[in-house]
């Protein structure tokens, strides 16, 4: 990590980093409009989206995930500064207020020309990365339109950061040392993420990749998490990469197991103990707080297991020092300067997504930050 009097800590030539997210409702009368800019295109009826807003019934109406987009802008300023940069920190989502091109068109009001992104997803797919890059060109688009031109780059895709990797690493170990069950023969680590389709899975990845590498990026984290904190507590830890929030079609084959059917078998071998590490997701969003908290608590508690959930990685220091480590990774890049990019485990993702990478499987879209 850059050190503070560390003379090469440069973010030129850009003027801003941008946060990108998801978005989130913040009342319940913005839960239907949310969920049906979410689904847009996809021809699903009000009744089925009424499903869903029941899980944010459950919180008030409010998705928890702008509060912790405000916490993660707050502390990439404070790292910033720490290091000594002024660059502000600016804050847009792809389904709900502010909106990326809202959110760039004041960045370009208030003088900013070329900007850095920083999405809230980690992996590699579709839905995790390119879908990103598509709202990006769109909001270029617009505002090119509107005669205000700018320039966006993107971090690479942090999986396989360090830092990503470490925080994980520490929280999964203090929730093995804290959950009580000294016998690893009855204690289980269940490494959850975002299920996608199997189709989205297979296409994840460079173009000329192998593919699957959504499924194979979580699953080298999960592998090390299990090896390390074994190392360090001396302990045989056993485990699984499983998935939440399915959606979609019946029909149409997504990534599994789900974790409640996880949670029943691992009932029916004798486990009593699961600790559930939410690797896939870096703030408690709603797949978090209901998916886990709620769902799966309940399946748990129902089945006699005590499950122990791990907190994700949110504002954790080492995780917003890597973030920080990778814009200023990317603005030597822009620079055309050569820097080693560190990766642990598995590859650095390029800063510029290769051709035909993680592709729209339904309508070919424009992407920004990519070479297609």
């Amino acid at each position: 990590m850059t050190s503070p009097s560390s003379p090469t800590f440069d973010l030129a030539p850009y003027d801003a980093v941008l946060v990108l997210s998801f978005g989130g409702p913040e009342a319940p009368d913005e839960v239907m409009p949310f969920l049906r800019r979410v689904t847009g295109g996809r021809g699903i009826p009000d009744e089925r989206l009424a499903e869903v807003a029941h899980h944010y019934e459950l919180f008030g109406g409010k998705s928890p995930i702008n509060d912790q987009c405000r916490r993660l802008c707050t502390a990439l300023a404070q790292e910033l500064q720490r290091l000594g940069s002024q660059l502000p920190v600016l804050w847009g989502n792809r389904n709900g207020p502010p909106f990326l091109v809202d959110t760039l068109r004041d960045a370009y009001e208030a003088g900013a020309r070329r900007l850095v992104v920083i999405t809230t997803s980690a992996y590699s797919s579709y839905s995790s990365c390119r879908q990103y890059r598509e709202d990006i060109a769109g909001a270029l688009t617009t505002l090119r339109e509107e005669g205000r031109p700018l320039v966006v780059d993107k971090i690479r895709q942090y999986a396989t950061h360090p830092s990503f990797a470490r925080a994980n690493l520490r929280l999964v170990t203090e929730a093995v040392r804290g959950c009580g069950q000294p016998d690893d023969s009855l204690l289980r680590v269940a490494f959850v993420t975002h299920s996608i389709p199997e189709g989205m899975d297979d296409t994840s990845g460079p173009g000329d990749g192998e593919g699957s590498l959504y499924a194979h990026q979580h699953d080298e984290i999960a592998h090390v998490i299990l090896d390390e904190a074994g190392i360090t507590l001396d302990r045989d830890l056993s485990g699984a990469l499983v998935f939440c929030s399915r959606s979609g079609s019946p029909s149409q084959p997504w990534l599994g197991p789900d974790i409640n059917d996880y949670l029943r078998e691992q009932a029916a071998q004798g486990i009593t103990d699961v600790v559930v590490a939410p690797i896939g997701f870096v703030s408690d969003h709603m797949e978090v707080k209901f998916d886990l908290d709620t769902e799966a608590a309940e399946t748990a508690e129902g089945l006699g297991l005590r499950m122990t959930r791990v907190p994700t990685v949110g504002v954790d220091p080492e995780f917003v020092g890597g973030l920080v480590d990778l814009v200023g990774e990317r603005a030597a890049q822009a620079r055309g300067e050569t820097r080693a990019m560190q990766a642990w485990p598995g590859e650095a993702m390029p800063p510029v997504c290769r051709a035909g990478c993680c592709p729209n499987l339904r309508q070919a879209r424009p992407a920004a930050c990519g070479s297609d």
